[in-house]
């Protein structure tokens, strides 16, 4: 038994130095599903970034044809790829400049979050004191709400626009990331090499900057990756419900939101736009835990 334990002990050491041996690229390469979600984000932003260049129409104009006589909808064919809504318009065209807006909007929105989070983070658990307490008393009470509910309540008070919604997103995810930088610098704080620069003199921005953000910097680009997802999911939620991006400007929320009516007779109107925002999230979200689990070099998680 002894042997067998020693055996399976230098195997996990063994595997251990490997993994690090390897880069952190190397490590993401040889992760399928994280391939995988890589691919997904890759489409989504050269759709996004190339839909003024490969849309086939304006996003905004309303065809003759775009219609059948009977006034419904035309389906995918030879002349619309994905189809028309129900004003005439390429859907196609339309779930192109959409990804520009969710993007963009994720982007804004998770940044936005990511930076608020640490900055609470950090001074909390680098300070703690009444300081801490105060900013962790304030992060649990915004905790308590639903994101969901909260980001409506806000949206609903401010004038929907898109960048409206991109720091009402911000404010709701924000909390997340504070608690997890909080938990982190709280244990970075009692190194010992933090106490000796600090009894050296250092000023408290010079132990920030140069030691303690450096310690966090690997968490705050997974969380700038995963957040995205539930930006893009948040996003996608207001503008469904009326108080997000308004129209005409083209959301795949407002798409689903304004086409849920022809869901029987019409449902490319909803497939198409429900199916952009589920590879997105699945794509943001599977390349966000690969690359966690690929700068994760000693195992720890």
């Amino acid at each position: 038994m002894t042997d067998i334990l020693e055996t399976a002990t230098d195997g996990t050491r063994e595997e251990s130095r490997s993994r690090g041996r390897r880069s952190w690229w190397q490590r993401l390469r040889a992760d399928r599903t994280g391939m995988i979600g890589l691919v997904l984000v890759v489409v989504v932003v050269l759709a996004a970034v190339l839909a003024p260049l490969i849309a086939p129409y304006d996003p905004n104009q309303q065809f003759s044809n775009g219609l059948s006589e009977f006034g419904m909808p035309r389906a995918p064919d030879g002349t619309y790829l994905l189809g028309t809504d129900l004003l005439g318009r390429d859907l196609l065209s339309r779930i192109l400049f959409g990804a520009r807006v969710s993007l963009v909007i994720g982007l804004v929105a998770n940044g936005v979050a990511v930076a608020i989070g640490a900055a609470v983070g950090v001074v909390a658990g680098y300070f703690r004191g009444w300081l801490g307490t105060v900013l962790m008393r304030f992060t649990d009470v915004m905790t308590a709400f639903p994101a969901l509910v909260l980001a409506i309540a806000l949206a609903a008070i401010l004038r929907p626009s898109l960048w409206i919604v991109a720091l009402v997103i911000a404010m709701v995810n924000w909390v997340y990331v504070a608690r997890a930088i909080y938990a982190q610098v709280l244990a970075v704080r009692e190194q010992q090499y933090i106490e000796a620069t600090t009894a050296l003199g250092v000023p408290t921005l010079g132990v920030l900057v140069r030691h303690i953000l450096p310690q966090l910097s690997l968490s705050l680009l997974v969380f700038a990756t995963l957040g995205i997802s539930t930006s893009v999911l948040l996003e996608a939620s207001l503008s469904y419900l009326g108080v997000g991006v308004q129209p005409p400007t083209p959301s795949w929320g407002g798409i689903i939101n304004a086409s849920q009516s022809y869901l029987t007779t019409a449902p490319w109107l909803v497939l198409f736009p429900g199916l952009a925002i589920i590879l997105t999230s699945v794509g943001f979200n599977l390349f966000g835990e690969a690359l966690r689990d690929a700068l994760d070099v000693g195992g720890r998680r």
